[in-house]
């Protein structure tokens, strides 16, 4: 058996590392490498980088790793996904929060200094996980907290060369005033619009500027269906 704490630090670090963009997309990851960073056996490297791999955060490539580069395919997939979840989670919010705590989720969004890159790559995401709370359903819970977390590289890329995070904060209160007046037809249109606005922002973003990140080492695969081709 790995050992635990040491498992934990490992992949308590490399989480942190590679959600920060300190290890980029694509980025090379040696067992040999690590044990020698984290004075740690090949065990608890390998147990921690299993870890990461079940959440989308590492790859196995060959007899090494890299860490995952952000793959348009795979957003356009989680977008899908992502309407189905958080449409149940708006119609359960709406059903089972109290008005106090639609009042906090709306204190949350108004934080100071959210206009600044690193508090909109934040404040996008808690948001989320706050309503998916308001659901009163962990699966959904827990749910959301893997998308976020797929997510939250290519939303570092987003508020960094956009102002994307600007129109999400508009979007988000759209939503939360949709909740309080218990409409759900409306909250959940809402919701749905904003996760596909997001999403073209995101890989629109990520098209444009491509070159410039695969310049810093970024690895970006794959290619998103074409906006002109509506989803059903």
């Amino acid at each position: 058996m790995p050992d635990a704490s040491q498992t934990t630090l490992l992949y308590q670090s490399l989480r942190v590392a590679i959600l920060n963009l300190d290890l980029a997309p694509g980025q090379r990851l040696t067992e040999r490498g690590l044990e020698a960073e984290f004075n740690a056996s090949r065990t608890p490297v390998r147990a921690a980088l299993a870890r990461l791999e079940g959440e989308g955060l590492a790859q196995r490539v060959g007899r090494g790793w890299i860490v995952s580069p952000i793959d348009l395919d795979e957003l356009e997939a989680l977008a899908e996904f992502r309407e189905t979840i958080e449409s149940s989670v708006v119609r359960l919010a709406i059903q089972r929060a109290t008005d106090a705590e639609l009042g906090a989720l709306e204190a949350q969004l108004h934080v100071p200094n959210a206009a600044e890159a690193a508090d909109e790559a934040r404040v996008g995401p808690d948001f989320h996980l706050e309503l998916a709370q308001l659901s009163g359903n962990h699966f959904l819970v827990s749910a959301v907290e893997g998308i976020m977390t797929r997510l939250a590289r290519t939303r570092w890329l987003e508020v960094r060369v956009t102002s994307g995070g600007q129109v999400a904060g508009t979007e988000h209160e759209d939503i939360l005033r949709a909740l309080v007046a218990r409409d759900a037809d409306a909250a959940t249109e809402l919701a749905v619009a904003h996760i596909r606005h997001t999403m073209q922002r995101v890989t629109d973003s990520l098209r444009t500027n491509r070159r410039g990140f695969a310049a810093r080492g970024m690895a970006i695969v794959g290619e998103q269906t074409p906006a002109q081709q509506p989803r059903r």
